[in-house]
């Protein structure tokens, strides 16, 4: 198989940043889930749900992304939950619930600004999680979705203050004048396309490398 497939994904991601993120969702799930056992109290809910499996990915392998900050998680995670809940109830039939669940989840979401890919798991796990899930109604969202959420939250921001990393991101100052957020906004939209990174890193990224490409015209040829 070419070597090519196991290069990395993502921008800049090294294996050191790897192995910071394996260490942090780590921490962050098993913290999340004994919490969630002390407070639940022997009850049929689960101590933690598997969508927080898929937010600690975010929250701790890509910190800078806009999809893994602080209300994105607790808010995306909790009102889709709410969405699967009430949809669970009022629509009939599992396989049409379900796909309203997930459809509406992404609305409430996006209107919310907090769009999080966890919450369609939440809305869903609402909607099929079983009898336990089904009676505890509303109450789900907020015990043990919305718990979960804020206690990872808690446990990424301590532990990327640790690691020495921004969470809550905050995006680099910009360092070339060439570029104007209006540049930005006309190409992102001549490509009719969404990428997972805020206007501003685009930004910075991007006057940097316009920076370096500026430094290496004017740099003097290497002599023969």
């Amino acid at each position: 198989m070419p070597t090519r497939l196991f290069k990395p994904l993502l921008s800049g991601a090294h294996f050191r940043e790897r192995l910071i993120a394996c260490a942090g969702a780590a921490i962050g799930i098993a913290l999340t889930a004994l919490l969630g056992a002390l407070l639940e109290g022997g009850t049929a809910l689960p101590l933690i749900v598997a969508p927080l499996g898929a937010s600690a990915v975010l929250v701790f392998a890509v910190p800078a992304s806009p999809l893994a900050q602080p209300w994105p998680v607790i808010g995306g995670n909790t009102l889709s939950a709410l969405v699967g809940v009430a949809v669970y109830r009022l629509v009939p039939g599992t396989a049409l619930a379900a796909g309203v669940a997930a459809g509406g989840a992404i609305l409430v979401m996006s209107l919310a600004r907090c769009l999080h890919p966890p919450g369609g798991a939440a809305a869903l796990t609402a909607v099929i999680g079983g009898p336990a899930v089904h009676a505890a109604g509303f109450g789900f969202a907020l015990l043990p979705v919305a718990l979960n959420s804020l206690t990872l939250v808690g446990a990424g921001l301590l532990f990327h203050r640790v690691a020495a990393r921004s969470y809550p991101h905050r995006p680099a100052a910009p360092v070339a004048a060439g570029l104007h957020a209006a540049d930005i906004d006309a190409a992102l939209a001549d490509l009719h396309d969404t990428f997972d990174i805020a206007p501003a890193d685009l930004d910075a990224l991007l006057t940097r490398a316009e920076w370096h490409a500026a430094r290496r015209r004017t740099a003097p040829s290497p002599r023969r």
